[in-house]
């Protein structure tokens, strides 16, 4: 399994904009290429020196194999709308990561 993590700094000018379209429209259109299984947004708790807010968004696919077929079908496509829309005001990088092992607790302690 893997996860396409795109972490995001946003303007404060457009933030509220940029999540509620994130939510909406983004999020449903990469999952609706099939190449993810489940999306995850979190947001960054630290404060930014560049001020704004910054989020996570974690993108879990089954296989090597899908994540480059989204990023030679559809990668641009989705990419170029994000900055039609938000321009200089978001700033955008994507790691790869591979999971190596996940584990869960078997207590409920609150």
């Amino acid at each position: 399994m893997y996860i396409y993590n795109v972490t995001t700094n946003v303007d404060e000018t457009v933030h509220q904009q940029w999540l509620t379209w994130m939510k909406q429209k983004h999020i449903p259109a990469m999952l609706a290429t099939g190449k993810f299984t489940k999306a995850k947004m979190c947001q960054v708790l630290v404060d930014e020196e560049m001020g704004g807010v910054t989020y996570a968004v974690q993108y879990t696919t089954e296989s090597k194999e899908a994540l480059e077929t989204y990023y030679n079908n559809y990668a641009t496509k989705l990419r170029e709308e994000a900055m039609q829309l938000f321009g200089t005001k978001i700033l955008s990088f994507r790691t790869e990561l591979k999971v190596i092992s996940e584990q869960f607790s078997m207590s409920l302690k609150n």
